[in-house]
């Protein structure tokens, strides 16, 4: 059974900074693609930051230049640093990965149950 588990959401105060980590287990063959979403409490959730297998990173406008993702294959895990943080950032962040259960299965689209972020003085 495959999972992915978020970690280091939390409180933080305007321009302050966190990072999540979110970490896949299981029997898997390959990943390729992993990320981060974000849904806002009233609002669609949102792409905020994805990585290739290759480490080619791609980000929403809205926070290019303030957050970084990163990805380590070896641990199966990616990363998201959230720097100058907005209380327009405040959501639940989940993470996101595509990944091969066997070289004979296509890629499935697996979620995180999901961190709070609060951006808030």
């Amino acid at each position: 059974q495959v999972q992915l588990v978020e970690s280091g959401g939390g409180l933080v105060q305007p321009g302050g900074s966190l990072r999540l980590s979110c970490a896949a287990s299981g029997s898997m063959y390959s990943i390729s693609t992993m990320g981060w979403y974000r849904q806002a409490s009233g609002k669609q959730r949102e792409l905020v930051a994805q990585i290739t297998s290759g480490a080619r990173p791609d980000y929403a406008d809205s926070v290019k230049g303030r957050f970084t993702i990163s990805r380590d294959n070896a641990k199966n895990m990616v990363y998201l640093q959230m720097n100058s943080l907005k209380p327009e950032d405040t959501a639940v962040y989940y993470c996101n990965a595509d990944i091969r259960l066997s070289r004979w299965h296509p890629s499935s689209e697996y979620w995180g149950q999901g961190t709070q972020v609060t951006v808030s003085s």
